[in-house]
């Protein structure tokens, strides 16, 4: 299936969570009891925000000079720079703390926080693979089912790597057969996974095991005595800050030998001249005999190459060159290509394995209304995923591109991972909407019969509560822009309503309908919760996603005001009752709309995000996002980039919403520097700066990174912060 990636390197759900708040948003930062609704007795808090030094750094981009007075925040291990921190997370306690409702709020959070997680199985032999997180666990659990209705087995808590739970399973591949399973495991939410490989039947570990396996693509030989993988390489490989790149293929063979494990002598397959940036996965055809490498470079182009396993010869590339988007499998000695090639909302060719002309590619499934999201080769049948008006649809064709089947879903939502095999007669996939906790069904393909597989138990909401509307919008151009408007049923449009809006507007991410726990909280105290489908997403294919990158980010930024005002004109809300929540993409989004529209909002919550655009690229993993934004170091770019670059155009005198900035000190993805620089910009510069009623917050948080893994007790600090200054912004009562 096609996947995208928000930032480089996450899937599709931690995006929607950061955003909405579910099981991966982020983090808190060294917060004290955060039930505690007023500080300690006889703790003293800073009246004022710290004062940052300003150090005039002036760069000249191409004939423009650009001013920087806090570039020495950058560098996270300075004495100074922490001293400057330590201040700053001590005035964010000294407001947060004190602020009512917060015992109430954090009990609430606990509860909701405890509604679990699933996954759909992934089948090997005859074992179901699948994570599930239960009650206040901090992570989700691995499981395997020998059998359809067999006993589960724990195969990996990472629950008890870390008595904080700050160690997390970051992803999973079992062997053909089930035999072995291979795992990622990373500390404080780095993302920075060593590989270990498990025995199923047993439970042992092997002592094979590789580090700087990020993401790793993993696909074995179907004998189960080793594997193809991707991972970066080992510093001092490549020249300095090139590290997090340069990913390659390789190929691993299993031993149980300490003494016999080096990586150095795993056979490198692909990647050796390549673009540092390129970014390869991996699959395996059925019979064992080709390996697919699908090499993404940005989010508007791909090549595909083919290996024939064990010829000694290197992988030919099969794809045109050209700037779209590829993905396929290899299934009985051909290749099913899904592509937007010529066709912004993707169609399916089949070529013959080997046969490397595009003159032989045959459309098999031709481009329609929706947009297909991926197709995968499933007993025998392409089981295609799509999504309409930002929905999940599901049909069924056979090989020759006929359609067999659409097959129902439980409602308007989304579809969030599946699991099939080509030589098994059952599909699982995971649903989940607005008021639809996580689900996991089973298609039988010979009974073509649904049924219910397992589920999330969610006993503290009544979803019949609560309603969902779908509204459009017209942006600043006339383009018309859908949003999910949900609500406790029986809310009127007073104008006064507290509203939180959130987007994200990039990378080819759509913000399709989910199960955001957090904000049952909101809702249940008669607020408004929107969901804006902006442009720069996937959610009407790649030209809608191509009108919001690159010279045409602005129109993200004017979807989100149009948004904004539309929910005003509508009665929803007013100006003093709106307030904005957006992550990584979504916070750089955030960051225009504090500078570009501050008199619109009462409040923005920023988590972890973009906003220095012009020195972006020079941190952590930012280099793989040049296509999608573009650099200052070409001159064009850089005026794109310049024109909104959030941290240079803070603008001194202007009351600017209450903002609380959120980031993590192990963020392998967006740099911190980016909220601790806006955040001394504006405590320097707005009118509010240094204001006890319309602050301007920072928070860190320590052993975390960009969201992913991020243990629930964390979260549940993190969103008592977030609601608690929410409530108080808008005027919530608890």
């Amino acid at each position: 299936m096609r996947l995208f990636f928000a930032l480089g390197i996450s899937f599709l759900f931690f995006v929607i969570a950061v955003a909405l708040g579910g099981d991966d948003g982020q983090s808190s930062s060294g917060s004290s009891s955060a039930g505690s609704s007023s500080a300690s007795s006889g703790t003293s808090f800073p009246l004022a925000p710290p004062r940052a030094a300003q150090k005039p750094v002036i760069d000249m981009y191409h004939g423009v000079k650009v001013l920087d007075n806090y570039r020495w925040l950058e560098d996270g291990q300075s004495p100074e720079t922490q001293k400057w921190v330590t201040q700053e997370m001590a005035y964010t306690r000294g407001i947060l703390n004190r602020l009512p409702g917060r015992e109430a709020i954090h009990n609430r959070l606990t509860e909701l926080l405890s509604i679990g997680s699933v996954t759909p199985p992934v089948m090997a032999g005859r074992h179901y693979f699948y994570t599930r997180r239960e009650g206040l666990q901090n992570q989700p659990v691995l499981y395997v089912r020998d059998g359809l209705d067999g006993a589960d087995r724990v195969l990996v808590d990472a629950n008890k790597l870390s008595a904080d739970g700050t160690i997390a399973l970051d992803w999973f591949q079992p062997s053909e057969t089930g035999k072995y399973i291979a795992y990622g495991t990373s500390p404080s939410g780095s993302e920075m996974s060593t590989l270990h490989i498990l025995e199923t039947k047993t439970g042992t570990v092997l002592a094979d095991t590789i580090e700087r396996t990020r993401a790793a693509s993993i696909a074995w030989k179907l004998d189960n005595s080793g594997f193809y993988y991707t991972r970066s390489p080992k510093p001092g490989e490549v020249p300095a800050g090139q590290e997090m790149y340069n990913r390659h293929v390789y190929y691993h063979e299993l031993t149980n030998d300490p003494e016999d494990i080096p990586e150095d002598s795993d056979q490198p397959i692909f990647g050796e001249g390549r673009d540092p940036e390129d970014w390869p996965n991996i699959s395996l055809s059925n019979d064992g005999r080709w390996l697919l490498i699908n090499v993404s470079q940005g989010w508007t182009k791909s090549e595909l190459f083919l290996w024939k396993t064990n010829a000694g010869t290197p992988p030919t590339r099969i794809t045109t060159g050209k700037n779209f988007l590829y993905s396929g499998e290899i299934y009985n000695g051909k290749l099913y290509i899904t592509t937007n090639e010529d066709a912004p909302r993707y169609r399916v060719f089949v070529t013959d394995v080997g046969n490397y002309e595009r003159e032989a590619w045959k459309e098999l499934i031709p481009q329609s209304d929706a947009v297909l999201q991926g197709v995968a080769v499933y007993g025998g049948k392409l089981f295609a995923q799509y999504e309409q008006n930002a929905s999940t649809q599901l049909k069924l064709f056979d090989l020759d591109g006929k359609m067999v089947k659409d097959l129902a879903l439980p409602a308007i939502g989304s579809v969030y991972q599946t699991g099939g095999r080509w030589d098994r007669d059952e599909i699982f996939y995971g649903f989940q909407s607005f008021t639809f906790a996580p689900s996991i069904y089973r298609y039988d393909l010979k009974e073509a019969s649904t049924s219910l597989w397992s589920k999330v138990e969610a006993p503290s909401i009544d979803p019949a509560a609560y309603e969902v509307n779908q509204e459009w919008f017209k942006s600043k151009d006339g383009t018309r822009v859908p949003m999910f408007v949900v609500n406790k049923k029986g809310v009127q449009k007073n104008g006064k309503n507290p509203t939180l809006l959130t987007g994200y507007g990039g990378f080819n991410v759509s913000l399709t309908p989910s199960f955001s726990r957090t904000a049952y909280l909101w809702m249940e105290h008669g607020g408004i919760f929107a969901v804006a489908n902006l442009r720069g997403g996937a959610e009407f294919g790649e030209d809608w996603h191509r009108a919001g990158m690159l010279d045409k980010k602005q129109n993200v930024f004017d979807d989100m005001i149009a948004a904004a005002e539309y929910l005003m004109a509508e009665k929803y809300t007013d100006k003093n009752h709106l307030a904005i929540q957006g992550g990584s993409n979504g916070g750089l989004l955030m960051g225009a709309m504090i500078t570009q529209r501050p008199d619109l909002f009462r409040a923005v919550v920023c988590q972890v995000p973009l906003l220095d655009m012009i020195h972006y690229q020079d941190f952590q993993i930012a280099k793989l996002w040049v296509p999608e934004y573009g650099t200052s170091e070409n001159a064009e770019q850089f005026k794109w980039l310049y024109a909104y670059s959030p941290y240079h155009h803070v603008k001194p005198g202007v009351e600017y919403p209450a903002t609380l900035f959120m980031t993590a000190d192990t963020d392998t993805r967006v740099d911190p520097m980016h909220a601790k620089k806006m955040t001394a910009e504006m405590q320097a510069e707005a009118k509010n700066g240094t204001s006890h009623t319309r602050p301007i917050l920072l928070r860190i948080e320590s052993k975390a990174g960009h969201g992913a893994g991020k243990p629930v007790t964390k979260q549940i600090e993190e969103f008592t912060d977030v609601y608690s200054f929410l409530f108080w912004q808008l005027g919530v009562k608890e």
